[in-house]
């Protein structure tokens, strides 16, 4: 993966380790209806940005603009992210650049789609 579309996790030196593992748990619980594997391991999650107040952005795509779950899914992370105790405030921003594509996929998601 190029740097520039590596998931990046900033600003986290002020949270704590618990609390963003448990921002990332909560993503791995969302999977796209169409593909048996988290949103997370799909790299579908771009950027996680957790303020001082423990407010937690979220830069993610789909993989694709007319993936039929567009207009619930970025809903569904903001609600499990929200949900997470410790945070107090979640808020996804759905982009479209760069382009998802399999590269961005973990090692263990490929394999479970056969992508090897």
């Amino acid at each position: 993966m190029s740097e520039q579309t590596q998931p990046r996790e900033t600003n986290l030196e002020d949270a704590s380790p618990d609390l963003r593992q448990q921002i990332v748990d909560a993503l791995c619980s969302v999977y796209d209806p169409e593909i048996p594997v988290n949103i997370y391991s799909l790299g579908l999650i771009y950027d996680i940005d957790i303020n001082d107040a423990h407010q937690v952005m979220i830069r993610m795509t789909l993989t694709s603009p007319a993936c039929p779950v567009a207009g619930s899914l970025p809903g569904e992370v903001e609600r499990k992210v929200a949900g997470v105790p410790g945070v107090a405030s979640a808020h996804v921003e759905l982009v479209w650049d760069p382009p998802w594509n399999p590269s961005l996929m973990s090692e263990e998601a490929k394999l479970e789609l056969g992508f090897f």
